[in-house]
């Protein structure tokens, strides 16, 4: 399925976090991977934006691991994409 083009420009500014690492991995995700996710995976991924940045850098660089399944699932999808 193909997002919308404002759900995607949304989602881009969303991702737009201003710490080189992080805009890497999120931008790579969104054009490789984000619209492979199922529904939760997707609210999963919605919840994880709203991490403070060096929460979620930590998750996606392997350095913590979440406690909630679902989210380690996006986490662990997104740190796939940047390896493609």
């Amino acid at each position: 399925m193909t997002l919308p083009a404002k759900e995607r420009a949304r989602l881009y500014w969303q991702c737009r976090r201003g710490m080189l690492e992080l805009d890497t991995l999120l931008y790579a995700f969104l054009a490789d991977g984000y619209e492979q996710l199922d529904a939760a995976s997707r609210q999963g991924f919605l919840a994880l934006l709203d991490y403070p940045d060096t929460e979620l850098l930590e998750y996606l660089m392997g350095r913590q691991s979440h406690k909630e399944v679902e989210l380690r699932y996006v986490i662990e999808a997104i740190r796939r994409s940047a390896c493609r």
